[in-house]
């Protein structure tokens, strides 16, 4: 996969907003359980009221908490309250803290006035406990302590009836600092968060002797509170969309930029490289493979990234919520690993064969659709079923494989999720029943554990899915990566205008890449303009492979191919093939119309008479004709609507339209019958003068008035020479013409 990452490169620019996408998604979701937190413990637990930092406080009340406040603690109270009265404020103002505040129009309040978060978060410290102190002493006055504290009250001595507070202040300095650290000391057994909610709670008495509509603002504080999490989920929700939307171009330009990579790699590969590939092979890497890929680079740009910062963040605001939980987040996160560590190691194998399964299945069916008159004639229907059958059973064995795997894994999955969460409910119950943490908390924590949980589940689905995506870029990039035998040279030479068509072998030998015999040795001829040379022999000579050495299909192995006087391994293969008609042994026509097919060539820049020319010369005027639309009748892929006879004549057409200086015809003819044959090399003779044509033959009749005839056996020249020289000199010539025809035929 870490091969195929230099093909991300154009998309650098989108995967960086991406990311920025998934970092805003993802602070997006992780404070979420924050606000819901605040939801439970301060909007529903606290009616709204945030700290035990109070915004207003009755006069005579602020001075009862000043009692337990160290001289640094009352200097920092004092810089951040202000008295209100209707002196002191002016009109609009007063109003307003009225409106809020029935009771400021018969006493004296301190109103908050600091917008300091540090200056309130140090006040919430010390305030909670001289509130909760505060509280204590006014429930003991009252009668509402609790018996079991009665024996820990620090004013268990005072004299009934008294003032604690007012003996509080007339105490001696010594006096009220013992009491001070006793109280202390007793708190400091306490749970912080229990203090706190007494504190508020206190508060929330205050404010309603004030006129407070407690109800009115706690649901103000949870519509409040309700409406940030609304607008961060719908942030979140337009991140998501927007990572979806980028991360689906992103992916869908990586496809389609490795397809025509691919597609523009294969068409430049020589006979050679399509030796290391089948086609079934060829074509599942264009389509199976880079869709696995492609779907893979749409999961890791949404999961691969997000992941470990969901992750990652969600362990901080974890840990920061309750550390006493830390363990089962460490728990719920080996468990997961371990599922799917070991789901990994059975399914890797599975994985890496699937796609070696498809290429099989792929070459089955190839094989049969293209051989299916042979299938029919021999009766092998039964045969080719069971070999499909066999190669399908194998995938779908397989893919059932994989997918059962996958599907265990999801219920295992949120069994483990499910059972992290009964955990943290018990654990949570345990810790909220000793007052060290609030019930929000334990809410916050358990979607935290969950994120972190998701986050590990994203990365472990990413990594079920590598095994197969990695396969599937390696066998991309085999293709990629496939050095190429026959590339054009560092410095082209240009072909010579004075000279057109001349071909020349000069001690040319050859044999196939990786075998240790020859094919071809010591070739040595000349082919001239305004001539026919043409190519005989046994089967298995060497005929098409010296022909195929002329465009470059493969490379001499020793020796030199010259055209116009130039190494052909010297110029550009497009200037080479420009140069050249080639007409294959098995004609391939292409999906469109006859007129396409025929100006393949030249395309756009070949003229209607010329095609009406060429099509009269190949003998193919006379079926064309015969169809309703003419030049414009359909050709379906491959040509299969027309028969062999008619798709090498449209081939030869093709070559002819193009008008190059050399004319190669590797069998082309065998398709033909004698008549048609004829008439084609006779229109030939005619009608294409001064160029080079190159004829491969099995047939005597098709070569015997060609002016250089060359022999070809095991490899090697035999006969060089015209038709009446070759029956004089070469016993392997006149063998072929008497197999063919009789003596008479011949005239010998």
């Amino acid at each position: 996969m870490l091969k195929l990452f230099k093909e991300f490169k154009p998309f650098a620019i989108s995967i960086g907003v991406i990311i920025a996408l998934l970092f805003l998604q993802a602070s997006a979701e992780l404070a979420l359980p924050d606000y819901m937190s605040n939801i439970v413990n301060v909007g529903i637990q606290q009616n709204g009221i945030e700290n035990a930092v109070p915004e207003v406080m009755k006069a005579d009340n602020m001075e009862k908490v000043k009692v337990f406040l160290n001289t640094e603690e009352r200097d920092l109270v004092d810089n951040s309250y202000k008295l209100i009265n209707k002196e002191s404020l002016e009109g609009n103002e007063y109003e307003k803290y009225l409106e809020k505040y029935p009771a400021l129009e018969k006493i004296n309040l301190y109103a908050l006035d600091t917008d300091s978060k540090e200056d309130i978060g140090n006040m919430n410290s010390f305030l909670s406990k001289a509130l909760f102190i505060v509280d204590s002493i006014e429930k003991r006055g009252s009668g509402n302590v609790a018996p079991e504290n009665m024996k820990k009250d620090p004013f268990a001595n005072f004299p009934e009836g008294t003032d604690p507070f007012l003996v509080l202040n007339n105490l001696p300095r010594e006096q009220l600092d013992a009491l001070k650290l006793q109280i202390t000391e007793q708190l400091s057994n306490m749970p912080q968060a229990i203090i706190e909610q007494s504190a508020i709670n206190y508060i929330k008495t205050q404010y309603e002797d004030l006129g407070v509509d407690i109800r009115k603002n706690q649901s103000n504080y949870i519509l409040y509170i309700g409406g940030i999490m609304l607008l961060i989920a719908l942030i979140s929700m337009i991140a998501s969309i927007a990572v979806g939307f980028l991360s689906a171009k992103a992916s869908s330009g990586l496809g389609r930029n490795l397809r025509y990579k691919v597609f523009k790699k294969v068409t430049a590969f020589s006979n050679g490289e399509f030796d290391n590939f089948s086609t079934a092979s060829l074509i599942t890497r264009s389509t199976n493979d880079i869709q696995q890929v492609q779907m893979f680079t749409v999961m890791m740009l949404r999961m691969v990234f997000y992941a470990p910062i969901l992750g990652a963040g969600g362990v901080i605001r974890a840990l920061r919520t309750n550390t006493s939980m830390a363990w089962i987040v460490a728990v719920g996160v080996m468990a997961i690993l371990t599922l799917v560590i070991v789901l990994f190691a059975i399914a890797m194998p599975k994985f890496k064969s699937l796609q070696k399964l498809v290429d099989k299945v792929n070459r089955v069916m190839r094989e049969a659709l293209n051989g299916m008159l042979v299938i029919r004639a021999f009766n092998t229907q039964k045969f080719e079923e069971k070999k499909f059958d066999n190669a399908n059973k194998d995938l779908t064995k397989t893919n059932l494989f994989v997918s059962r795997l996958m599907t265990m894994m999801m219920p295992t999955m949120m069994l483990i999720m499910n059972g992290i969460t009964l955990l943290i409910i018990w654990v949570g119950a345990h810790e909220i029943d000793k007052g060290a943490i609030q019930v929000g908390d334990m809410m916050a924590f358990m979607q935290y554990t969950m994120q972190i949980i998701m986050s590990f589940l994203m990365i472990s689905m990413i990594s079920i899915m590598l095994p197969r995506a990695s396969v599937s870029a390696q066998r991309i990039s085999e293709v990629l990566d496939e050095k190429l035998t026959v590339e054009d040279p560092t410095n082209p030479k240009e072909f010579k205008y004075d000279m057109k068509g001349l071909i020349e072998f000069r001690n040319v030998s050859f044999k196939y890449p990786g075998a240790e015999e020859y094919v071809l040795e010591n070739i040595s001829f000349t082919a001239k303009p305004g001539e026919t040379t043409a190519f005989i022999g046994s089967t298995g000579s060497g005929k098409s492979t010296l022909i195929n050495l002329i465009p470059r299909f493969y490379d001499v192995t020793e020796g030199e191919i010259l055209l116009d006087g130039i190494d052909i391994r010297h110029v550009r293969l497009r200037d080479l093939r420009e140069k050249l008609g080639y007409v294959p042994q098995k004609g391939i026509l292409f999906t469109g119309t006859i007129e396409s097919n025929v100006k393949y060539g030249k395309n756009s820049n070949t003229s209607h008479d010329d095609i009406l020319k060429a099509i009269e010369i190949s003998q193919a005027k006379e079926f064309i004709d015969e169809k309703e639309e003419g030049i414009q009748s359909e050709i379906s892929q491959g040509g299969t609507n027309v028969s062999g006879g008619q798709r090498q004549r449209l081939s030869i057409a093709r070559a002819l339209a193009k008008k190059p200086e050399v004319l190669i015809f590797d069998d082309s003819f065998s398709a033909l019958d004698f008549k048609t044959d004829a008439a084609l090399r006779k229109a030939i003779n005619e009608e294409i003068k001064g160029r080079t044509i190159l004829i491969v033959a099995q047939r005597i009749n098709t070569i015997m008035n060609a002016e250089n005839i060359i022999v070809l056996d095991e490899g090697k020249i035999v006969g060089k020479g015209t038709h009446k020289e070759l029956l004089k000199t070469c016993s392997v010539y006149k063998q072929i013409a008497l197999s063919q025809l009789s003596e008479e035929e011949l005239a010998i």
